[in-house]
């Protein structure tokens, strides 16, 4: 094992960049900061591993100090110094040093969880246990906070039953293998809270219980819970036990939500290749009745142009998706290119769209038009469907038709 240069030998460029309260409101000067830091210690963890570690610990101890000011309503900074503690933990672990440094830097680095105010560092708790790196390290840090959350989860106890060790404490417990008293500390709590009780799955699960894993699981549901991120455990459990139809049924439609439908769609066909996609797409339409055009996108991106079209048919979708796929599709599936561009138009003449301009109706229409081409469909059926559309929509008549006037043909 080595022993470590003290950080006073090595003049860390990110250092002093970091000073307390040192940046302004706007997070993109902090986040392209540390940025920076991380690119200078991983290059020195290349050939200096134990003085990259240093550097790590020192950028931990500084990050919070130096964010006083910094706006984190949007999140970024919060998800950069997230982003921060995943990659620089793997670093201070991996450093091989002796127990009596190891124990040196967990105890600056508690330190600066405890004068962590706003907080921003408190995810580090999480890997409290990884940080021990020896599972007899990880005990004694257990021993250490366990009074502390007893003290806070007993019942005689006033406030809400928490404190910046709780998780550290649950996370050396689960390092040193302590994993009955693990969960009948969780018991204790006086909140069912998934927070903490994950920790009594990964114990389960260490135990090799996947089963009372599982029912562990759904026994954590209640009101204000993340039921996504829940489904997400039991998913994983399932499906390491090879259990994947079990799995897809119980929990891939909602373990699985992205951030569009789309995204929802492609994560649970990629975690799941031996389901039919047009299978797929009908159990996520029917989780939302009523919505079935905002599945548009991911029929079309199945290659399920009709299904898509009759989605588009059933409930409203983005005329500027619609438009875009007229646009994209008219060489390659015109008859489908043709429907994507007057649905287009059936909703703008709707009242659907955010602020759609006079240009966008006019794409609309001419994507049609260009797709009807390579459909072998004449101009004037496409203007005879477009004036059915306006007909069947009274309130948009006179606007629309002034738009499209120069394009559509007498009856």
């Amino acid at each position: 094992m080595e022993s470590v240069k003290s950080t006073g030998a090595h003049k860390w460029e990110f250092a002093p960049r970091f000073r307390r309260d040192g940046f302004g409101w706007k997070s993109d000067l902090p986040i392209k900061r540390i940025k920076e830091a991380l690119t200078e210690i991983r290059q020195m963890a290349r050939k200096e591993p134990v003085l990259a570690a240093e550097g790590a610990i020192l950028l931990l101890e500084k990050l919070s100090p130096s964010l006083g000011h910094v706006d984190s309503s949007s999140g970024a900074i919060g998800s950069a110094v997230n982003r921060t503690i995943e990659t620089l933990v793997p670093i201070i672990t991996k450093a091989e040093v002796t127990l009596a440094i190891r124990r040196r830097w967990l105890d600056r680095l508690w330190q600066a969880i405890q004068e962590d105010a706003m907080p921003y560092i408190e995810y580090l708790g999480d890997f409290w246990g990884e940080l021990c790196v020896l599972p007899e390290l990880a005990s004694a840090w257990a021993d250490q906070l366990l009074p502390m959350v007893q003290s806070i989860w007993s019942p005689s106890a006033t406030g809400h039953g928490y404190c910046k060790g709780t998780t550290a404490c649950l996370s050396a417990l689960h390092a040193a293998n302590r994993h009955e008293e693990l969960l009948a500390l969780i018991e204790q709590a006086p909140f069912k809270w998934w927070h903490d009780r994950r920790w009594g799955v990964k114990a389960l699960l260490a135990m090799g219980k996947k089963s009372d894993a599982l029912s562990y699981v759904e026994a954590s549901r209640g009101r204000n819970q993340p039921d996504e991120v829940i489904s997400q455990a039991g998913e994983e459990i399932l499906l390491s036990s090879g259990l994947r139809d079990e799995a897809y049924c119980r929990y891939a439609l909602q373990a699985n939500q992205g951030t569009t439908n789309l995204n929802t769609f492609r994560a649970i066909a990629k975690k799941y290749p031996d389901k039919a996609a047009a299978d797929i797409l009908r159990d996520l339409v029917a989780s939302q009745p009523g919505a079935e055009g905002k599945w548009f996108a991911a029929a079309k991106d199945a290659g399920l142009y009709s299904v898509a079209i009759d989605l588009v048919t059933r409930s409203p979708t983005d005329p500027r998706t619609l438009i875009r796929a007229a646009k994209e599709f008219a060489k390659k599936e015109p008859p489908f290119a043709v429907a994507a561009g007057l649905a287009a138009l059936r909703w703008i003449f709707a009242g659907h769209g955010y602020d759609i301009t006079d240009t966008e109706i006019l794409d609309a229409y001419q994507a049609a038009i260009a797709a009807a081409s390579f459909a072998g469909i004449e101009n004037h059926q496409i203007n005879k469907d477009v004036r059915k559309l306006l007909d069947t929509h009274p309130a948009s008549w006179r606007y629309m038709h002034n738009v499209l006037a120069q394009f559509l043909e007498a009856p």
